[in-house]
């Protein structure tokens, strides 16, 4: 499966909503991701995390990964409407979210139908990204 890097940008958001002018065609760029220091921080700038370095929450959750984001469009807006649900029935933070994403053998439509440990470094800076947009409201 042929994967694309993301990128948090009106262009991103054009793509989630539906309008974007091809599938194929990649959008690129880097993660959003949080700062550890709590979980009411908001998402640290993209490039903050350095590059090949994971950011760990205080609960142990990781909440950014220094890697460019690396997902296709369908499988980031899936990840990115699977994260809404779960705001919308849960009503918990980013971290509570990537809590049970990360959870062992856990997976589902949020982390590509692949569990946590089994993703690349840019497919978890994916997830993440998608969490944060979903906290947002950003995904369409």
């Amino acid at each position: 499966m042929r994967r694309y890097p993301i990128l948090v940008t009106a262009a991103a958001a054009i793509v989630l909503t539906g309008c974007s002018p091809s599938a194929e065609e990649p959008v690129t760029g880097t993660t959003t991701t949080s700062t550890a220091a709590a979980e009411t921080t908001p998402p640290a700038q993209p490039g903050e995390v350095p590059d090949g370095a994971v950011q760990v929450s205080p609960g142990g959750v990781t909440t950014g990964v220094g890697a460019p984001a690396d997902a296709t469009e369908s499988g980031y807006g899936q990840a990115c409407l699977a994260a809404r649900a779960w705001f919308d029935q849960q009503r918990g933070t980013v971290e509570a979210y990537l809590q049970t994403v990360q959870a062992p053998g856990a997976s589902g439509p949020g982390s590509f139908n692949i569990a946590w440990a089994d993703l690349t470094p840019g497919q978890q800076a994916a997830v993440i990204m998608a969490a944060y947009a979903a906290a947002n409201a950003e995904c369409g």
